[in-house]
């Protein structure tokens, strides 16, 4: 196991998310791994429905515009990129990254494809739906695609093959940062204690600004400086799991105790049993402390072993939904 510390950045946290803090975090973070996590149920849905039109899409439409700007810095700095940008076609995305490579001149440049996560063939009428508890022939409106969540195991596998660019579909979330944690530090991955700290270390650098004040911000009742000029994440973390959550000198909004409870609790209904493909997290013992200014420590998250299946969400044609908003 390496002893020293692992620099980790949140290069986007949604699908149209800003790029220029993701720049900036590449030319001055000193980072080894970079994540643009940019994969909701809904933008997985608009994936599939591109896709089933054009066999050649439905993969995140600034995949070209990001790889343009960041395959060079990456390149430069030896910095990986692990990105969920592929969507609903992953190896169309990583053409288009290859494509991107050979323009830029890149020789040598390792893009690595994870699939696995489509579904859509194993389902039947009888599939049964969690929600709205019935079985698919039931529900009237018609498929247009399954995605399973996938876990780290593919990532580490890209990253052990010496990956540069790591392209996936649907992988949760936590999982595409506890990955190159697992192959850096060389974690087993029945280590339920250190995927549980791993976990809670993507959970909250998975939303980029969230945690450095973008979500927490509310206007006359939380203050936060500087917003437009707002800095995405950076984890330090340490062999045994343990991480300081901070973000670049010079950067707007701000990283404290504040936001990092907000984001912790953020999409997690048991935080003694927060399920991931890779771990059974508790974040029920997590401790934080800060230490200084926009850095926050984190340590004491614990976990148990993984749940047997995973979850799949499935993408129905709902029609069309209108809304209007006057301010």
């Amino acid at each position: 196991m390496r002893s020293k510390k692992f620099r980790l950045g949140t290069g986007a946290g949604f699908s149209a998310d800003r790029l220029d803090p993701a720049v900036d975090l590449v030319r001055r973070g000193n980072l080894n791994a970079i994540v643009f996590e940019c994969l909701g149920e809904r933008t997985l849905a608009s994936g599939l429905s591109e896709k089933l039109a054009d066999p050649t899409l439905g993969y995140n439409p600034l995949l070209g515009r990001r790889m343009q700007a960041m395959l060079p810095l990456c390149h430069a700095s030896n910095t990986c990129l692990i990105t969920n940008m592929g969507a609903a076609n992953p190896l169309a995305a990583g053409t288009l990254v290859a494509n991107i490579a050979v323009g830029l001149g890149l020789k040598g440049l390792r893009i690595v494809v994870i699939t696995g996560d489509d579904v859509t063939d194993l389902l039947t009428d009888s599939t049964h739906l969690a929600e709205p508890d019935c079985s698919l022939k039931d529900f009237k409106h018609s498929v247009v695609g399954a995605n399973a969540y996938l876990g780290s195991e593919g990532i580490v596998q890209a990253l052990q093959q010496k990956a540069d660019v790591v392209i996936t579909g649907r992988v949760a979330d936590p999982s595409l940062f506890l990955a190159p944690l697992q192959y850096f530090f060389e974690w087993k991955s029945n280590d339920w204690m250190r995927a549980g700290a791993g976990t809670m270390i993507g959970h909250l650098m998975e939303c980029a600004a969230q945690v450095t004040g973008g979500y927490f911000a509310d206007p006359e009742h939380k203050i936060v400086n500087d917003l437009s000029a707002v800095g995405f994440p950076i984890a330090e973390v340490e062999p045994d799991g343990n991480a300081v959550i901070t973000k670049l000198d010079g950067t707007g909004g701000c990283v404290d105790l504040r936001t990092v409870k907000e984001q912790l609790l953020y999409e997690v209904h048991d935080p003694a049993k927060y399920l991931t493909p890779d771990v059974t997290a508790d974040f029920s013992s997590a401790k934080l402390h800060s230490e200084g200014v926009d850095r926050v420590s984190v340590s004491g998250a614990r976990g148990t072993e993984r749940p047997q299946q995973l979850k799949a969400t499935v993408s129905f044609n709902g029609g069309f939904l209108g809304e209007a908003e006057l301010s």
